[in-house]
């Protein structure tokens, strides 16, 4: 089977009038891939029990459910083996011509079975191995997924409404911060990446959260049918909550193709106040044994920055879907260069908003470990071992203004800061930082003492 007939068979939301279908098509997309379709059919339905054929596409079968409370669903009976190795199970026992390769000659062999693929050529001898493209009878292939539907309708009517759950596309935001002397001018988009999703005119919604999920949907091949971009920046995408997710509702109607990229504004463009940070991370095992290091090692120091998100402001009291924030300044002549990418979970309302940019060029930081020793102590629950070690830190700066960079140090378990040149705040019970100051194109150290149980 070709690729380009492959793709036909996987056009999802297929219907016998596709400005039908679109304008009375909705969909909500979900973080994980999931697509919730709720459609109306236009389908003659009698009064009484009824077999109806409606055309879905590929469906998670156990999914459809009907939308009018005046039909009952009695059973679904789904055909969606649209597949090469389903195509293949289905003309088990039949002859099939095979074209060889480099050849207009065809071969005829029997499928004798699959997993693996076994084939009986004309002579009696068995190959493993198919001997050219394979072309198959039309009826054992299925080339409009559909489903029939056993129905019991209280009165007739010419339509019916279903809701079912496919695959196809997928969403994620998209930031852009521009930093500038004080604040940050924050936008942000939703975008809508369709694989193999087809719909044209619908009302789309977009979910944010992760809704569990009982079991995974059955894999869909992602045939990229085109590559295109579709940018509408007019009125924003609108927001309110549901259960304990936000959902957002793309303003009018859209249509979605293989390979069509949408980006949807999720809001307007707004300035927040923000915080740049530098950090040192530590290098001692969060758990098990201290070890004992000897040579001065080189540590990145890491530059992040902090969207500040109060109540009762434009930002802060947005919940911002989880995706990719990238961070932008203006060099000397007003060009934006990229200075950050950072990926962001979803973030509830109210909460700050921290980025790491990388790692800064500027500014450098070594680390020695000058002392170590250990001892075996017993007690009532066994033996145990306690650590102590000390550590200098070395910052150096190259910038024409001075800094501060926070030393941090994560353990887990008992341990604890003996003593140290700089304060040393504790963060929480397994962080404790050090914050030195760091003179215009010179140096500081901080030195501490760790002891450290296991």
């Amino acid at each position: 089977m070709t690729l380009s007939r492959m793709a036909g068979c996987l056009l999802l939301l297929a219907a016998t009038g596709s400005a039908r279908l679109g304008a009375q098509t909705s969909l909500t997309i979900y973080n994980d891939g999931r697509v919730l379709v709720r459609r109306e059919l236009a389908v003659a339905v009698p009064k009484g029990a009824s077999t109806q054929r409606v055309a879905l596409g590929p469906v998670e079968p156990a999914s459809v459910f009907l939308l009018d409370s005046s039909v009952t669903l009695l059973g679904v009976r789904y055909d969606g083996a649209v597949d090469e190795a389903s195509v293949q199970r289905r003309s088990v026992g039949r002859r099939v011509i095979f074209r060889l390769p480099e050849s207009k000659d065809t071969l005829s062999a029997l499928i004798l079975g699959v997993d693996p693929l076994r084939l009986q050529l004309p002579d009696g001898r068995v190959t493993f191995t198919a001997p050219g493209a394979a072309i198959y009878p039309a009826e054992v292939v299925v080339t409009d997924p559909s489903a029939m539907l056993d129905l019991r309708a209280a009165r007739a009517q010419d339509h019916i409404r279903l809701g079912y759950f496919t695959t196809g596309a997928s969403w994620r935001a998209s930031y852009q911060v521009v930093l500038g002397g004080a604040d940050a001018r924050v936008t942000g988009m939703a975008v809508l990446e369709s694989q193999t999703l087809r719909a044209e005119n619908a009302e789309v919604q977009l979910l944010a959260g992760a809704v569990s999920q009982a079991e995974p949907p059955p894999a869909v091949p992602l045939y990229k049918a085109r590559v295109a971009l579709q940018e509408v920046t007019v009125s924003a995408a609108g927001e309110q909550r549901v259960g304990e997710f936000h959902l957002y509702s793309l303003p009018g109607t859209s249509s979605l193709a293989p390979g069509l990229t949408t980006s949807v504004a999720l809001f307007e463009p707004t300035h927040v106040k923000y915080e740049r940070a530098y950090v040192v991370h530590g290098v001692i095992p969060y758990w098990g044994m201290l070890p004992q290091q000897g040579e001065e090692t080189e540590t990145p120091v890491e530059v992040s920055y902090t969207l500040k998100r109060p109540r009762k402001t434009e930002l802060g009291d947005r919940p911002l879907p989880g995706g990719v924030a990238r961070l932008f300044q203006a060099d000397s002549a007003g060009r934006l260069q990229l200075v950050g990418e950072a990926s962001l979970d979803h973030t509830p309302a109210g909460e700050d908003l921290r980025l790491s940019a990388g790692t800064a060029f500027d500014l450098t930081a070594k680390r020695v470990q000058t002392s170590y020793s250990t001892r075996r102590d017993s007690t009532k629950a066994g033996w145990r071992t306690v650590a102590t070690a000390d550590y200098r830190v070395t910052l150096r700066s190259a910038l024409d203004s001075a800094v501060t960079i926070e030393v941090q140090e994560e353990r887990g378990g008992e341990w604890s800061v003996v003593s140290s040149s700089v304060p040393a705040e504790k963060v929480s019970s397994t962080l404790t930082r050090f914050r030195v100051k760091v003179p215009p194109g010179g140096e500081s150290a901080v030195t501490y003492r760790l002891r450290v149980v296991w």
